[in-house]
């Protein structure tokens, strides 16, 4: 590929063994490789550097809607035609809405690198959005907004959130709602699809046996004529406030109690997120975390407990779930309660945290094993920090956490005040405030 095409050309020499390159083509779009020489897969996708936190309230769900759309036709496939030739190289495509992002991917053979970028250069650059398609894709969706709604475990996070990100789009659903979805039509589509996919917010990200050169003119050949457009290439707000709350809602339909426990954490490339990543391994991780055994295995209470970190790019938060009979929800409460008061007050001992840095470790490395990981780490990487971790660097910030850092963070995070609380299921006359939720 001629250097003229190139306002930017970087070669990244990895801290470990990874084979890393970055192109930015004239219009802006950036192009990330990986080449694993030893694979005979390659793995690409599209990333769009906004999703439905970046979407006005009228409009909450489009990039969703967008999403599906574009599987839908474009102007020289049909969706059918779409599908066979997938089919017929062994392909695999697919996609997803995150709250700051839309990916567009395709895995396949080596051999057939030219034949799946070709398909999925044409869905992201060329959708028609045809109004009878559009028509039809509004039922579907419309019918897995009311699925999920259906769906207890997805249902307490969807009530949660929106509690917790009062006001602000990070607390809207990424499918919408019925209303906002039922509006949408083909002038509404591509407005906010030209706004949105533009060069300079897009990362075109690839892993696999291919070779960097030959691959970034291949992509310049597809969208170097993509024009510049106007948006803000991955925006960057002022960070919402949480807001704490309980929230009860009564289902008497429901055999379980759903319970989302809540407070604000750290944004995605905070200083501490490894302290934060292993606070939550240690809490609610795995089957060796404090909750699972506590609640799980000594007290039987719950099949199901975890906690989860959410971290976006300015704010984020953690969050334990737990499915429990009625009787056994304040009994449930209380002793989760009294574990992150336990992390606050004790130091945690060397056995446990190196536990949980050998399973952060592992799951980090593992993650890496195939050409679709490697491609999504690659993107991610690109959006949130502008840089490459490599693993080597990755364990040695794990490593240097310790056991002061995790009772610091237990204490910075888990503040009575900061707690937001929903309950979810056949309640009863059940009530809880907000002294049960002192730790």
């Amino acid at each position: 590929m001629a250097a003229s095409t190139l306002i930017e050309d970087i070669r990244i020499t990895p801290r470990v063994s990874r084979n890393i390159c970055k192109s930015v083509l004239d219009n802006g779009l950036i192009v990330l490789t990986e080449s694993i020489p030893h694979v005979r897969s390659v793995s690409m996708g599209a990333w769009i550097g906004s999703g439905s936190r970046d979407e006005e309230a009228a409009v909450n769900g489009i990039s969703h809607f967008v999403e599906h759309m574009v599987f839908k036709g474009t102007t020289s496939r049909s969706a059918r035609q779409i599908a066979r030739e997938v089919d017929t190289i062994g392909g695999n495509l697919d996609a997803f809405t995150s709250k700051e992002t839309v990916c567009f991917n395709i895995k396949s053979l080596d051999e057939h690198t030219t034949e799946a970028l070709d398909v999925l250069s044409d869905l992201v650059l060329h959708p028609t959005f045809d109004p009878t398609e559009l028509a039809r894709e509004k039922g579907v969706i419309l019918e897995e907004i009311k699925m999920d709604e259906d769906n207890p475990d997805y249902l307490v996070n969807e009530i949660f959130t929106q509690n917790f990100w009062k006001g602000d789009a990070l607390g809207r659903p990424i499918l919408g709602t019925q209303k906002t979805v039922s509006s949408f039509d083909q002038e509404t589509v591509f407005r906010f699809y030209r706004e949105q996919f533009t060069p300079q917010n897009i990362v075109f990200s690839a892993a696999g046996n291919l070779e960097h050169e030959s691959f970034v003119a291949e992509v310049e050949s597809k969208f170097g004529s993509l024009a510049p457009g106007s948006s803000t290439p991955f925006p960057h707000r002022e960070a919402p406030q949480a807001t704490p709350h309980i929230t009860l809602k009564r289902k008497k339909s429901l055999e379980q109690v759903q319970l989302c426990l809540g407070v604000p954490s750290s944004s995605v490339s905070h200083p501490d997120r490894y302290a934060i990543y292993l606070l939550n391994a240690m809490l609610g991780g795995g089957m060796s975390s404090r909750l699972f055994q506590t609640i799980r295995e000594e007290r039987g209470l719950a099949y199901s407990i975890f906690s989860e970190l959410s971290p976006f790019r300015d704010t984020g938060s953690i969050c334990v779930y737990a499915g429990v009979a009625a009787s056994k929800t304040l009994e449930t409460l209380a002793l989760t309660m009294a574990e992150l008061s336990r992390l606050k007050q004790e130091t945690v001992g060397d056995a446990e945290l190196k536990r949980a840095k050998d399973q952060l470790k592992s799951n980090i490395v593992l993650g890496l094993e195939s050409s679709s990981s490697r491609m999504a780490n690659l993107a991610r990487q690109q959006m949130y920090f502008g840089r490459f971790f490599g693993v080597d660097e990755i364990t040695r910030e794990i490593e240097a956490v310790t056991p002061d850092d995790i009772k610091r963070l237990a204490n910075e995070l888990f503040r009575p005040e900061a707690m937001a609380l929903t309950l979810l299921g056949n309640l009863g006359e059940m009530n809880v405030e907000r002294k049960d939720l002192a730790c």
